[in-house]
């Protein structure tokens, strides 16, 4: 079965394998290094055990989408994808985790949530010690615990646990039974990117409902997305210069992802976009003060970023620690499933708005900035040049677009088709998010997935701290800045 995002498709249309045949399509599939699966997961279906995988292609922007069951007694024991394919390392751990389904030959098939007695792999030999930091932080971020293996001050491994609150996140979309509580509860997945998890789920319920949303609606869902986008870009650059004690690139970017963020809250009355994304419609249309307001705001911060950037990446001891620092290849990107900043920054280019455009991507053009360096210079000029094309891209949107129009109220009382599977995929300011929905005989949503970009880029932090000095950690670590919430469904 082929489709594009978002894509609702009756369960009965998408093919059945036998699980041979599943591992020999996916392989085939995996030749083209342009594919990489956004879904894979489980869903308990008429007795059995349903598994939906669906691969994506970058280049041809279409998504495959194939399944294949197993009895859930005896639990069937499989042989392991990730034995060939690492990027479903996690898919698989997760599957694992959740129904106790055994794959043979996957190289580390432990849990990826917190669990007692987890177990943490070991180095041992001479000079080899061991470093804990976590899970309670010296700040107001989740929980989260680092295990480093040491030579000295070298990083031989790092082991990242996660998962420490068991959220409840998917098991809630189906017990709030109102279209306005489950809004809620997809902008509060992952805080700091309300608008992206928003648009996922508010385009998963419209392509569910047959509901098509107008064209300025999705403009401004969009201008909304980048927005985000921008504050968080420039928030990331001044704590990259905190980390490396620049505090002049610090206090400037907080400045400035101030504007931004208080630019949001005019728009809609919370800093973060809590409100401001809702299904079939919105509370806040764009009015033509607020246009003027926000062309202003982005025209200040324009200059006044590019200006504090400049200093930044001319500033040789900014250089000296951000060049080199925290590498990971474009190899070990690809190997490991990366997506968003992650990929983009280690020479990947994976971009939901350019290879699976949703809401005015889809007639808008979106080349991605891509780099190859994959260090923390790299990761730090990658949101450089991110704001300055998410800033010309609402500027476009802005002057090709009417939006004074009489807006469309949001709408939560939805008719679902019935024993339908949806997908709908979205570039947040991390990268690849996935929601997907399933529906049951009468049309109620009975499973519920959400996949955060973090799910694969925290993979990508452990590979780059490998032989560098344990101090630069948290460099490394706030170059991705990824989220904890998010992966903690």
């Amino acid at each position: 079965m082929i489709g594009k995002n978002p894509l609702v498709v009756p369960l009965v249309e998408i093919p059945i394998f036998d699980y041979t045949v599943f591992m020999d399509t996916i392989a085939d599939l995996m030749k083209d290094e342009s594919r990489h699966c956004v879904a894979y997961h489980v869903v308990p279906l008429h007795g059995k055990l349903r598994f939906f995988c669906c691969m994506a292609s970058d280049h041809e922007k279409n998504i495959v989408l194939l399944s294949h069951e197993q009895n859930t007694s005896p639990l069937p024991v499989l042989p392991s994808l990730t034995a060939a394919h690492f990027l479903f390392h996690m898919y698989e751990r997760e599957i694992w985790e959740q129904y106790g389904i055994q794959f043979i030959g996957h190289p580390w098939l432990k849990p990826v949530r917190v669990v007692e007695d987890y177990p943490f792999y070991s180095i041992e030999g001479d000079g080899v010690h061991e470093v804990g930091v976590g899970p309670i932080h010296a700040g107001i971020i989740e929980p989260g615990y680092f295990r480093f293996s040491c030579n000295g001050e070298k990083v031989m491994h790092l082991e990242i646990q996660l998962g420490f609150q068991h959220r409840g996140v998917e098991k809630l979309f189906l017990e709030k039974p109102s279209g306005i509580q489950r809004a809620v509860l997809a902008e509060s997945i992952a805080g700091d990117t309300s608008v992206g998890h928003s648009i996922a789920h508010s385009q998963l319920m419209e392509t569910l409902a047959g509901i098509i949303s107008s064209p300025a609606l999705q403009c401004e869902r969009i201008i909304a997305l980048e927005l985000e986008r921008i504050a968080v870009h420039i928030g990331d650059t001044a704590a990259l210069c905190t980390d490396i004690a620049y505090q002049f690139g610090q206090v400037v970017n907080e400045a400035l992802r101030t504007i931004v963020i208080n630019t949001t809250q005019s728009w809609c009355g919370n800093r973060f976009g809590k409100g401001l994304v809702r299904t079939g419609g919105s509370y806040y249309p764009l009015k033509k003060d607020f246009i003027l307001l926000l062309l202003a705001n982005l025209k200040e911060v324009e200059e006044r970023f590019g200006q504090i950037t400049h200093e930044i990446f001319t500033n040789p001891s900014v250089l000296s620690r951000f060049e080199g620092i925290g590498k990971v290849s474009p190899h070990q990107a690809g190997m490991i499933g990366a997506v968003g900043m992650a990929a983009r920054s280690s020479g990947v280019k994976r971009d939901i708005r350019w290879s699976h455009p949703f809401q005015a991507f889809r007639k808008t053009t979106y080349e991605p900035v891509t780099l190859h360096q994959g260090d923390a210079w790299a990761r730090a000029m990658l949101r450089k040049l991110e704001v300055e094309k998410s800033i010309q891209l609402i500027g476009n949107l802005l002057s090709g677009h009417d939006f004074e129009r009489m807006p469309a109220h949001p709408v939560y009382e939805l008719t679902l088709p019935a024993s339908s599977f949806a997908l709908s995929l979205a570039e947040g300011w991390r990268g690849e998010i996935m929601q997907s929905a399933v529906t049951d005989e009468k049309g109620n949503i009975m499973n519920y997935k959400v996949k955060d970009p973090s799910f694969h880029n925290w993979m990508a932090l452990t590979l780059a701290v490998r032989n560098q000095e344990i101090s630069d950690f948290p460099l490394c670590n706030k170059s991705y800045n990824l989220s904890y919430c998010g992966h903690d469904l």
